[in-house]
């Protein structure tokens, strides 16, 4: 696998940070920014002539992950072109949030399946139900294909996220990349490290992702009540008390954190599902656990890969981890760095969400809170 990686600023335009010679065969360019930068058409149109044959996929940010850097107002791209495998990319528009399994499964169904090693998911980060569309994934792919990827980000703005598909870059989109190729390896690890505290709480009133009622009383109310004075600043105040869930079914907790509220309403609008009945516990940040987190899901990903150098790692945290460490952002991205060796290339975003497996399992879910990293190779 050959890479190459550039990085634009208005002031400066494109500038190669990883030189691999020219990659005019690239077959796919990883392309996150923040969303005035990519709808600004001479970034894009640069890229596209120097990687003519590639297909550009990505999105908008909460902030770019470029190495060991981490920048707002960027625009990150990394080619890549494997020697022995192609990639497939297909992309659905989201008609409203009750549509996300319906695309998640028509996308999964129209990537060919024969030869596909993993698949890649990049999502519109406000209008949708992320974990909806990740069932919709899980259940049109075969049982051996894993799903990572991310909603896309719009800094602690949350007014409107775009993806990029080649020459259209628009909201409401989702796309997906399918890789293939008989020497691939993936890995991917996900974790957070966030604290739990305070009482739990049933979920007494919800519809998909809107929250109305935590216990009979007012959810939007209880955020408000820990915030106090930072009620205001909602939604964006509201990542720093994500919840923590645990469904009726047993499965592993996930964490969920805010996209929207509706004061009219009284709801809170969260990146995946609250389904009534389940429990759940609001959480708070411990900055060195999140350092140490990203540590951690680093150390899954790279054993999940087995042994070797990894070509590629793409890194997805969350905004609210951004908000969190603040000057020490870039902590926890030098921790995946200490992880991954200085071989890596290291590419990645801020997001509304993550997409990932849990732990030695290929069935993704939505997760917030946490930093997901995909390794690759080709061996």
């Amino acid at each position: 696998m050959r890479i190459e990686q550039r990085r634009w600023t208005r002031e400066s335009g494109w500038r190669t940070t990883r030189d691999a010679g020219g990659l005019r065969d690239a077959q796919l360019v990883l392309c996150f920014g923040a969303r005035h930068a990519l709808l600004d058409p001479t970034a894009l149109d640069a890229l596209h002539e120097l990687y003519p044959t590639a297909r550009l996929v990505g999105g908008s940010t909460a902030g770019e992950i470029h190495d060991i850097e981490v920048h707002d107002d960027s625009i990150t791209a990394t080619a890549l072109e494997i020697e022995d495998g192609r990639v497939e990319v297909e992309r659905r528009r989201l008609t409203s949030p009750e549509s996300s399994a319906k695309v998640g499964a028509d996308l999964a169904l129209a990537l060919p399946h024969d030869g596909l090693a993993h698949v890649l998911v990049f999502a519109e980060g406000l209008h949708v139900n992320g974990s909806e569309l990740a069932d919709g994934l899980r259940n049109g792919l075969p049982e051996q294909v894993a799903v990572t990827g991310g909603l896309a980000g719009d800094g602690a703005a949350f007014q409107e996220t775009v993806v990029c598909v080649d020459g259209e870059v628009s909201a409401g989109l989702v796309a997906v990349v399918g890789l293939y190729g008989p020497r691939l390896r993936i890995g991917y690890g996900s974790l957070g490290g966030w604290d739990p505290f305070g009482p739990h709480r049933i979920v007494t009133r919800s519809r998909g992702n809107v929250l109305y009622e935590l216990d009979g009383s007012s959810a939007l109310q209880l955020y408000k009540s820990y915030l106090g004075p930072h009620a205001s600043e909602l939604p964006a105040s509201g990542l720093m008390f994500p919840l923590s869930l645990r469904r009726n079914d047993g499965s592993p907790r996930v964490v969920r954190t805010i996209l929207a509220v509706d004061e009219a309403e009284g709801s809170v609008t969260f990146a995946g599902d609250v389904p009534e009945g389940a429990q759940v516990q609001l959480m708070k940040a411990n900055v060195d656990r999140l350092i140490d987190g990203a540590h951690g899901a680093a150390d899954a990903s790279y054993e999940a890969l087995g042994q070797g150098a990894v070509d590629l790692a793409l890194l997805i945290s969350c905004v609210g981890r951004k908000l969190v460490l603040r000057q020490r952002v870039e902590e926890e991205v030098e921790s995946v760095r200490q992880v991954l060796g200085p071989g890596a290339a290291l590419t990645g975003f801020y997001s509304y969400g993550e997409i990932a497996p849990f732990a030695k399992s290929v069935k993704c879910e939505l997760h917030n809170q946490t930093m997901t990293i995909t390794t690759l190779a080709e061996r």
